[in-house]
C-alpha cells in the first residue's frame, strides 16, 4: 500500500536542506549517478536564492559531495523554451563562483547539473538523458584522452571528467512502470508516492520524512498554497495552449475561405453572395477583387 507524500520540489525547498534529511537526497543522487553519494553540505549562491517571481515555478539546490564535486539539482515545473541555455548558464556560474581569486584553473570543481523537468524539453523518446563533453578528431575520429601525467596530476580518468556533466529527467514522459531502482525514484517524482515494494536508496526515508501528516500548521498552509499555485499555472498553460490551437484553426479556416472567395470572384458572383458562402466580410471580398485587378 502506498500513500500520497509531499512533492519532492517543495521538500527540496523546505525540508531536505536539513542535514538530518540529507539521506533522501543522497539516495536520489546515488541511484541516478550509479554511485554511492554523500552530501557534505548545502551551498548558497546567487543561483539558488529565492526571488518573488521564481519562488514557486523553479526550485534548485546546490550541494557539495564528499568527492568535492558541485551537484546542482534544479526542478522546473512549467515550460521554458530556453531551458537548455539556462542549464549551461547555471553550471558555468557555479563553476566560476567556486574558483577563488588566485587559484589555478586545475582547482575548478567538477559540476554535475541534474534537471528534473515537468514539461517536454526538446525532442526525444527517452525520459532520462545524460550529457558530457568529449573531443572527437575531425580526421581520425578518435576521442582525445588525458596524458598519463594529467591523469596523475588531476586524478581524472577522462577529459570529460573535468567538464560539467548534465542529466535531464523528463518526468511526464515516464510511463509509471518501474523497471529498476532509478525508475522507482522517477515514479516518486511524478506521483509523490512510494510503493511498499520499492527498494531504491533514500525512498524508505522519503516515505517517513515527506509524510504530509508530519507538517505543522504553518508548513501545511505553505504547502497547500504551493499546490494551489501549481494548479493555477497548469490551468494557465492549458488555456494558452487552447488559445494557440484556436488561433491556428482560425488561420487555417481563414486561408481556406480566401481561396474559396478567389474562385467565386472568378465566377463573377456578387460580394454579398461570396460573403454568405465563405463567412468573410463584404469589405474583405472587395479588397480581394481590387488585388486581382
Amino acid at each position: 500500500m502506498s500513500k500520497k507524500l509531499i512533492r519532492f520540489d517543495w521538500a527540496v525547498k523546505k525540508l531536505l536542506r536539513n542535514k538530518a534529511n540529507f539521506v533522501v537526497l543522497e539516495g536520489f543522487l546515488s541511484e541516478l549517478l550509479f554511485d554511492t553519494i554523500k552530501i557534505d553540505k548545502i551551498l548558497e549562491s546567487e543561483g539558488n536564492q529565492e526571488t518573488d517571481d521564481d519562488k514557486y515555478n523553479r526550485v534548485d539546490i546546490l550541494t557539495q559531495n564528499s568527492k568535492n564535486e558541485l551537484v546542482i539539482i534544479e526542478i522546473q515545473n512549467t515550460y521554458e523554451i530556453d531551458y537548455f541555455h539556462r542549464m549551461a548558464y547555471g553550471s558555468s556560474k557555479a563553476l566560476a563562483e567556486h574558483l577563488s581569486l588566485g587559484q589555478a584553473y586545475s582547482e575548478i570543481k567538477k559540476v554535475i547539473s541534474i534537471n528534473v523537468v515537468y514539461f517536454d524539453l526538446g525532442q526525444g523518446k527517452d525520459y532520462v538523458y545524460k550529457g558530457k563533453t568529449n573531443f572527437e578528431g575531425l580526421h581520425e575520429k578518435d576521442t582525445l584522452q588525458l596524458s598519463i601525467q594529467q591523469k596523475q596530476t588531476f586524478t581524472k580518468k577522462e577529459v570529460s571528467d573535468i567538464f560539467p556533466e548534465y542529466y535531464i529527467i523528463k518526468v511526464n514522459q515516464f510511463n509509471d512502470i518501474a523497471k529498476d531502482t532509478l525508475d522507482e525514484w522517477i515514479y516518486f517524482l511524478k506521483n509523490s508516492e512510494v510503493k511498499d515494494e520499492f527498494k531504491a536508496k533514500g525512498l524508505a526515508e522519503a516515505k517517513e520524512v515527506l509524510d504530509i501528516m508530519r507538517l505543522d500548521k504553518e508548513q501545511q498552509y505553505g504547502y497547500n498554497r504551493y499546490l494551489d499555485y501549481l494548479h493555477l499555472k497548469a490551468s494557465e498553460a492549458l488555456s494558452l495552449q487552447a488559445e494557440a490551437e484556436e488561433k491556428v484553426r482560425k488561420d487555417e479556416n481563414y486561408k481556406k475561405a480566401i481561396e474559396i472567395a478567389k474562385k467565386l470572384i472568378k465566377r463573377n458572383l456578387s460580394s454579398e453572395d461570396i460573403a454568405e458562402d465563405t463567412g468573410l466580410t463584404v469589405e474583405q471580398i472587395e479588397q480581394l477583387r481590387s488585388e486581382k485587378e
